[in-house]
Parts: C-alpha cells; structure tokens; sequence
C-alpha cells in the first residue's frame, strides 16, 4: 500500500533489539580479545622484534624552560625539576586561567621561556605571549599570522596545531596553510614568514 507508514515497535521491542546489538557487538569484541591475548592473532613482524631503545644523545641540563613541544630533542616530556612532587602535588591551586576564544581542538604543549608563557592556538593560529612575573599572566602581545581560511577544508584532524619550538630569541611555528613563521619572542614582531613546498 503506497504512502503507508509501518507501525512503530512497542518501547520493549526496540530496548530488546538495541540489546541484541550490543551484545553481538560485544560478543565480537570479547571475541577478538580472546584470539589476540591466546596468540593466534599474527602480529607483523615489526611488532614482535621491536625493541626500545633508550636515547643515547646528551640531553639538556634542566633549566625550568620548556623551549619544545616534547621538552627536548629526545621528546621526554620530562622535567628533572623537583619542587613539585607526590607530597606536595594536593597542596597546588590556580594560578591562573587563560582563555584563547577558540572552541576547537588545543594540541600545542605551551612553551615557558624565562619568565614568559607562549600557546599557539588551532586555526586562525594565533600566538600569545603571557607574562609569568605578573599576578594573572596578563598578555604581553599576541601576533596573528592569517592562514588561508580554504586550510580548514582539507585538515585532515581538526584545525589544530601541534605546538612552536623556541631558539635564538624567536619562536618557530607552522600555520594550517602550510607556513611557517619566525615570530620575536620579546616583542610578538614576525622576522620571516615562508611557504612550505606544496605536494
């Protein structure tokens, strides 16, 4: 019968049928969980001969200065510094808060260089520079380096950015348009702007 609408399932039915699918999906998942863990499961080759290597440069003496995304050239993510520790940790409390006005992904670690903080925002890739030494980190200066708004449609996981990296009295950071910038890090003034190579 043409335009007829098929009758809705009573509320139990589609609880009931919502329930099986969990629980084929389930089933699956326990499923693959028991073949993986009992080593049926091949793994590449790769995986099974990997062996961790620790890094074998001479890292950098621990200043307080977190002047890279990872901490240092071997990405640590560590900090030797000891004032904070598993006794004290419950004693923090806000400093302070800062908002960029962004509502999409945040993925840049902020650098701390001497007294000042610097956090490079996702899409427009705004770069802030807030002062430490001051009650409320007020911003020093913020500079704005206007990608091309067309990069938001071919960014392949949101419009982040994944941080800056500060060396020689500059912070160095790429755009979502395929940029890179030098920016001073006293006064937020660019020094050189270039265009990556285009695939």
């Amino acid at each position: 019968m043409k335009g007829a609408s098929k009758p809705s399932l009573p509320i139990y039915q589609k609880s009931c049928s919502s329930l099986v699918i969990f629980l084929i999906q389930l089933g699956g998942l326990l499923t693959c969980t028991a073949v993986a863990q009992s080593g049926l499961m091949q793994q590449p080759t790769v995986e099974r001969n990997y062996q961790p290597r620790p890094y074998q440069g001479q890292l950098e003496v621990d200043d307080g200065q977190w002047i890279r995304p990872a901490k240092d050239y071997a990405s640590t993510r560590y900090s030797a510094l000891d004032q904070i520790n598993a006794k004290n940790a419950k004693d923090l409390k806000l400093a302070f808060t800062f908002s960029t006005g962004m509502t999409r992904g945040h993925e840049a670690a902020p650098l701390v260089i001497g007294s000042t903080m610097y956090i490079v925002t996702p899409f427009p890739n705004n770069l802030y520079a807030l002062d430490l030494s001051k009650p409320g980190a007020p911003m020093k200066w913020v500079y704005e380096a206007v990608p091309t708004p067309a990069s938001q449609g071919v960014a392949c996981c949101d419009v982040v950015n994944r941080g800056a990296a500060y060396a020689d009295g500059k912070i160095y950071y790429n755009t979502l348009d395929n940029q890179t910038v030098a920016v001073d890090a006293a006064s937020g003034r660019e020094v050189w702007k270039t265009l990556g190579r285009r695939y």
